[in-house]
């Protein structure tokens, strides 16, 4: 990258900062305008295009691997233990019916991608980011349980979609001819990756809480040992031959179950790293997908796009939840809101680095969906959960009380208060 463009990227991220807190949208806007810059960029030659994927694989895959592990460890195994059976049947079910789904839609509508490519495509856009629609999940309105089960399942389902990915990638490489390893040793790397991440997250989080009983750790500096245990988990398990993204989410879960009631707060100042290298990643995908996007669209890749945030999502979802006591307005509501969003891009970028020229008519269907998606779901966030909150939440028993609120992944932004929340009293 030109050292202007440097100077330009720099200077958008300050003033975003300065100015994050005034915008009432910041995760619809925040998107929308490090896509334009990167595309900007690319259009002036400040950004080596070709070249791009390869040189910015250490950034796509820290990103990924700072992503899995505070998306789990802000969540943790003890998080689902409030309405357990919806989660169970939205990840455990939902979300292998949404691939499917999606993989047999892309093969009809994409005669081009072979099976593992289709693949590729479906699990790509499986895991939802809640962080774009900010309104519904922070509105005070919608009922506690259907704002924090739509932040618990934008919090785990990148992570299990992860190693299908990785599979799908594998096979595509595979088929293709590419070095690289097959679907088999994939899947050997993914149990690897399981029992490191698990085993160096667990040793991890409660190390740390030892040390703090003994007033060994400093609390400023907490944070950043977080930080870099998740790079550990990552590094450890590509020592041993295991997948480091898998050993990331696992690590966050288990880090999660061993660090105590301080864990959550010392998960923040990765979150914060991680809201500013998604900032990069989405201005890297302006500058590398949307040329890709262009020269791929049309008529079948929209089509994909729109049915896979409509049917492809609502679908499963409806089926899942059937006798799990949700209204149908509440059905069509957490069907409707499974914005697509970072996760998608970080695999997008994964295939490039990894397939090459392959991965282009893959990439354009991802870039197509997630761009709709950041547009009309970020528009409708707001109104919807105004009229949810107002219709169907007024009538919504919860008869245990407000559950205590989920923390966001993603950037900056102006919440409102919301007493029930909680969480200043479980993380001290």
């Amino acid at each position: 990258m030109d050292v202007a463009a440097v100077a330009v990227v720099a200077a958008t991220i300050f003033v975003w900062g300065v100015v994050s807190a005034r915008l009432e949208r910041a995760d619809l806007t925040a998107p929308i305008v490090f896509v334009a810059l990167g595309a900007v960029l690319a259009g002036l030659g400040l950004v080596d295009t070709p070249a791009a994927p390869e040189s910015l694989k250490p950034l796509v895959e820290v990103t990924l691997v700072w992503v899995l592990f505070s998306d789990a460890a802000r969540i943790g195994v003890s998080g689902l233990r409030h309405d357990l059976g919806r989660y169970v049947r939205l990840l455990g079910f939902g979300l292998p019916l949404t691939i499917v789904l999606g993989w047999v839609l892309a093969v009809w509508l994409l005669p081009g991608l072979d099976v593992w490519l289709a693949l590729l495509v479906a699990a790509a856009l499986a895991p939802t980011d809640a962080a774009l629609g900010v309104p519904v999940v922070t509105n005070a309105a919608v009922p506690s349980r259907i704002r924090r089960l739509i932040t618990v399942e934008s919090g785990l389902n990148d992570g299990i979609a992860t190693p299908i990915v990785v599979v799908a990638i594998a096979g595509a490489a595979s088929a293709e001819g590419l070095h690289g390893a097959g679907p088999g040793e994939a899947l050997l790397e993914l149990a690897v990756g399981v029992v490191v991440g698990v085993a160096l997250g667990a040793a991890g989080g409660g190390l740390l809480r030892w040390a703090r009983r003994r007033g060994w750790a400093a609390e400023e500096f907490s944070g950043t040992a977080v930080l870099a245990l998740a790079l550990g988990v990552y590094a450890g398990a590509l020592v041993v031959g295991g997948n480091g993204f898998v050993a990331a989410f696992c690590g966050g879960l288990a880090f999660a179950g061993a660090a105590g009631r301080r864990g959550p707060a010392e998960v923040r100042f990765l979150e914060e790293a991680s809201g500013l290298v998604s900032l990069l990643v989405w201005l890297a995908f302006g500058a590398i997908a949307i040329p890709i996007m262009l020269d791929g669209l049309g008529l079948t890749v929209v089509l994909y796009a729109v049915l896979s945030l409509t049917l492809v999502r609502m679908v499963p979802v409806a089926i899942v939840t059937v006798g799990a006591g949700l209204d149908q307005a509440t059905v069509l509501f957490v069907g409707w809101f499974g914005p697509r969003g970072l996760a998608s891009l970080v695999f997008a970028l994964l295939a490039l680095e990894e397939l090459g020229p392959d991965a282009a008519r893959p990439v354009a269907a991802i870039a197509v969906t997630v761009l709709l998606s950041v547009i009309v779901h970020g528009a409708s966030a707001a109104p919807l959960a105004a009229w949810y909150g107002k219709t169907v939440g007024a009538r919504e028993h919860e008869p245990e009380g407000a559950l205590p609120g989920v923390p966001l992944r993603g950037l900056p932004r102006r919440r409102d208060p919301e007493p029930e929340d909680g969480r200043g009293s479980t993380e001290r």
